[in-house]
């Protein structure tokens, strides 16, 4: 997960993408957030909001300082319910008295397999989580929201969470933490879902997109490029699951030590849970099975 580009944005300062569109970091960097959340601005009057982020005085400061004389926040459109996206999104509201947009709240968009091992409680899972967001208006998939120079389209793209949406402006697509250029998303069950990943990233695929304007660093230049790579990177690792089975049985934390070795250690743990949604997803198809229950400590054999 190394990050392949050299962005580094001053956090808190706007900065113009295009006449219609401006970002402005967060100061929440991490390893699992690269530089920090991009908070996006869309429009010259009617402002719409694209992920606010952490709750965090200084970025709420930001935000309202981008604006110019004659221009009003309208909407704050959430791409999903994690603690680095979201949150900022009611007291943005309470001050502005935009609406919260979303697909629902932080636990909408599970498939049904995904509720049922949450039901269990034995998967572990909830790295982030907002629970208690909700938004104003729900977005479904498809829907659209326009402002005087402005129109966006909710696209429901779960996976690496239940209730993402990506949202499309024209040709560019603001696309949350589903495709990001610096790494590859987390997939953590039951919040996110690999089959759903690979469902979501193959829809975009089908989009005429020019550009992406991910959750977290630099813009994505060449789209189709990148969602290529994302697929063929998730096989590439479901196919080094299937050759460390044929080992014999072993826990998605064993999974994960054999097969991301040049990974910094910090990112084990979320390296672990990636695996351990390939092993849920290769279940689900008859590819592996649990040794018993399926438990976050769950050892996984390769079905013939």
């Amino acid at each position: 997960m190394q990050a392949p580009d050299d962005f580094d944005p001053r956090p808190g300062k706007p900065v113009a993408l295009s006449p219609l569109v401006r970002r402005i970091v967060a100061p929440n960097p991490s390893p699992m957030t690269y530089r920090g959340t991009n908070t996006y601005l869309l429009g010259a009057t009617e402002v719409a909001v694209i992920d606010p982020g952490p709750r965090d005085a200084r970025h709420m400061e930001a935000i309202l300082a981008a604006l110019a004389p004659g221009q009003r926040i309208s909407h704050i459109f959430v791409t999903h319910a994690h603690l680095d996206h979201s949150p900022l999104a009611r007291d943005l509201s309470e001050a502005t008295g935009a609406p919260v947009l979303a697909y629902g709240d932080a636990f909408a968009g599970r498939s049904a397999a995904m509720q049922a091992l949450a039901a269990t409680g034995e998967i572990g899972g909830g790295e982030g989580v907002d629970a208690t967001f909700v938004p104003d208006i729900l977005l479904a998939d498809g829907a659209e929201v326009s402002g005087p120079d402005w129109t966006l389209e909710a696209l429901w793209t779960p996976g690496h969470y239940g209730n993402h949406l990506s949202f499309r402006l024209g040709d560019e697509i603001f696309s949350g933490d589903l495709v990001m250029g610096w790494a590859s998303s987390l997939v953590s069950p039951p919040d996110g879902d690999l089959t759903d990943f690979m469902a979501s990233c193959e829809r975009l695929a089908t989009l005429p997109a020019r550009r992406f304007h991910p959750g977290h660093g630099a813009p994505v230049a060449t789209p189709a490029e990148r969602l290529a790579f994302l697929l063929s990177h998730r096989r590439a690792r479901e196919s080094a699951i299937l050759d460390a089975l044929s080992d014999g049985p072993a826990t998605a934390a064993a999974l994960a030590a054999r097969i991301y070795t040049d990974t910094d250690p910090r990112l084990l743990p979320a390296a672990t849970r990636n695996v351990l949604a390939h092993l849920i997803d290769l279940t689900g198809r008859s590819r592996v099975s649990p040794v018993g229950d399926l438990t976050l400590d769950a050892r996984f054999a390769r079905r013939s």
